[in-house]
Formats: structure tokens, sequence, C-alpha cells
């Protein structure tokens, strides 16, 4: 298990926001490429609406980052009434520093994006477990999973 990278961004109401806010705490890091998209939406409001089974297991919070504004993440967040963080990583390094920027593939056309990857962090800030290409509608069931079964090691 690797160390997570810190990072210091603003969250939709423009509050500065570092992974060790965080320490103690599990935390699910989100990677999308943009707000108020169809998939995006669904996952958001996936994560929306399972944010209390997540935060059961490990006190654990939800954290969505893409490369969007800080004024989009709050339309996006009031418009979907999201109860989670969402960061904006306006120049790209931390999704690059997580490895969630990378070579994707849209209607046949092919260019380098934030790719749709999730990195669940344990309570000392080390990466547990990494999902690429997750599926938007089914994403959250299993990160609660996932968070139960860690739970049960403990």
């Amino acid at each position: 298990m690797k160390k997570a990278p810190e990072f210091t961004l603003p969250d939709q109401n423009g509050v500065i926001k570092q992974l060790s806010d965080y320490k103690g705490r599990w935390v699910v890091i989100y990677f999308y490429p943009k707000d108020d998209t169809p998939g995006c939406t669904t996952e958001a409001c996936n994560f929306r609406d399972s944010r209390d089974l997540i935060a059961e297991y490990g006190n654990a919070e939800v954290i969505g980052i893409s490369k969007d504004s800080v004024a989009s993440h709050r339309k996006f967040a009031d418009k979907h009434k999201l109860n989670f963080t969402l960061l904006s990583d306006s120049d790209g390094s931390v999704t690059e520093a997580y490895g969630a920027w990378g070579k994707r593939s849209l209607f046949g056309r092919n260019f380098n994006g934030i790719l749709r990857n999730t990195y669940l962090i344990d309570a000392s800030g080390k990466i547990v477990k990494v999902y690429e290409k997750v599926d938007p509608k089914e994403h959250a069931g299993e990160i609660i999973s996932d968070l139960r079964a860690q739970q049960l090691k403990t």
C-alpha cells in the first residue's frame, strides 16, 4: 500500500481542503471527467444516495475531483443536492499525481483526459484499493462492500 498523494484544493464553496484534514478517517476519492454530464451525474447521485452507508464504515468521507471550476462544482452540487465535497483541480496536478489522467476514447475519438478512477484510502492515509474504469451506476455499492470487508478485518 502506498501513501495517498497530499493535495490542497478548493471545494465547491471555495474552502481550501487538504487530504490531511481527513486524517483518522477513511476517504473515498473519485475522479470524474465533467460536471453535469450523464455518466458523471449518475455517479455523483449514486454516491449522494449511498453516502450514509459509506459513512457507517470507518467514518468514511466521499470526495469528488475534476478539473471543473469552483463555480461549476457549486452549480452541480446545488442542482443535484450533492451531500459531499467536490474539489476543483483546475491545473490537473492532483489528478496526475493519483494516476487518474490518461488516454481516453469517446465516440471514436482518442484524447487525454480524466479517467474515471476511485481511490479507497484508509485512516492512516494509505491507498488500499484502486478502482479503474468504474461503472457509475454500480460503483458506490462496490465501495460499501469493500469498506464493510475492511471493517471486518479490524
